[in-house]
């Protein structure tokens, strides 16, 4: 490989999140990464930096051509300039959304086991969640369609948001899938709200279709929100896009932004965006390549060790969706057990709705031997969760 995703970052005592931890734990439940970024990002950020002042920003035609490119080039979708907004981050713009396109008790879909905040930017701003739980039949998630047209049909539900690729189960979701959801939403007149944060971490000969791509009706009736900030591990610039196709739609979502205060880039975030859509491409490669290959030896280990634990397959993300049913229904507890008695620091999967019960999630994008400690830690946590309930 041309670029480095064997050495180990020290990211204790430097204001991280994921590593404001005990000094014995090991955090693999937020989702970013411990791989450094693109060196071509921190050369752009550096020559950013070295000007010296730090004032207010404006996008560049350069922002916007790197965005459209980039979905050009690689996911095959035309956009146009006029479509895209910028934002701080997906979660900032998907609260605003709500916010301003939805009315109070309103119900908003979800389709669960979802990213956990998807919950937190209905419920804290006075929206009601409506989960269409996916169903989980012979080790794959699918989506059940007579409950989501049931539910969308509710006269009380005016907006979905989809998460695609899914968070935290890893789902690739198809055009057919997409245009069926789309044409649904369409009949009963329920605005989508696409998050595909995580759309270039997909399995290496793979690719994710956008949901505005799916068909003529996805692209009239949805915002999607788009970020470099999980492929490239930049969440902490707060960057991010958000593209509306209808025009109506569009002035909504970019007044609701402008209000809520979330459509100034700060000194870092184009440039770092921009970067990482116009000199990124070979390292996304070597990454995705990187992340699969410790997927794959993650499932292994976890098959020749912890059999009665299932690694859900995935086709997309770095995280693994652990079916750990045959362990407890509890996975509240099991986390906690493993995280005091082995130091993983791992998600329990009730985080992302109920039918997360029984599941976990675990972030495995870090250098191949702190997967493999991370992954020895939790072969002995649920051994002695297991040992500890029989005694």
């Amino acid at each position: 490989m041309a670029y480095d995703f064997d050495t180990e970052v020290n990211r204790r005592d430097t204001g991280s999140l994921k590593w404001d931890i005990k000094e014995n734990e090991l955090p693999m439940w937020v989702a970013d990464m411990d791989f450094m970024t693109a060196p071509e990002i921190i050369n752009a950020v550096s020559e950013k930096a070295g000007h010296g002042v730090y004032g207010y920003s404006v996008l560049t035609e350069s922002w916007y051509a790197a965005y459209m490119n980039w979905w050009r080039r690689r996911h095959h979708l035309q956009m146009e300039k006029d479509w895209l907004m910028f934002c701080s981050g997906v979660i900032p713009a998907i609260s605003s959304i709500v916010r301003k396109l939805t009315a109070a008790g309103e119900k908003i879909l979800i389709q669960t086991p979802v990213y956990n905040h998807f919950f937190n930017a209905i419920e804290n701003n006075g929206r009601q969640v409506l989960e269409n739980p996916l169903q989980y039949k012979q080790g794959q998630y699918e989506i059940d369609f007579e409950d989501l047209e049931q539910k969308l049909s509710d006269p009380r539900t005016s907006m979905m948001i989809l998460c695609n690729p899914h968070n935290p189960v890893g789902r690739l979701w198809d055009r057919e899938t997409l245009a069926l959801i789309g044409s649904l939403c369409h009949r009963h007149h329920v605005i989508v709200v696409s998050d595909e944060i995580h759309c270039d971490l997909t399995e290496p000969g793979t690719e994710y279709v956008p949901f505005a791509a799916a068909s003529d009706l996805c692209r009239e009736n949805s915002i999607t929100c788009l970020a470099p900030t999980k492929a490239f591990n930049l969440a902490g610039l707060m960057t991010a896009a958000v593209m509306v196709p209808d025009a109506q739609l569009c002035r909504r979502v970019r007044q609701g932004l402008n209000t809520d205060e979330v459509a100034e880039p700060n000194f870092f975030a184009a440039a770092a965006a921009e970067a990482a859509f116009l000199k990124g491409e070979a390292w996304l490669d070597e990454l995705r390549s990187c992340i699969f290959a410790g997927r794959k030896f993650a499932a292994e280990f976890l098959g020749e060790n912890l059999p009665q634990v299932t690694v859900v397959p995935a086709k997309a993300t770095y995280l693994l969706w652990l079916d750990c049913r045959k362990i407890t229904d509890d996975s509240k507890k099991l986390a906690g057990w493993i995280r005091q008695n082995t130091g993983l620091y791992v998600m329990a999967g009730r985080y992302y709705g109920r039918s997360g019960e029984g599941f976990l999630r675990v972030n495995i994008a870090c250098p191949r031997r702190v997967l493999k400690d991370g992954m020895e830690r939790l072969v002995k946590g649920v051994l002695t969760y297991q040992d500890n309930r029989q005694t």
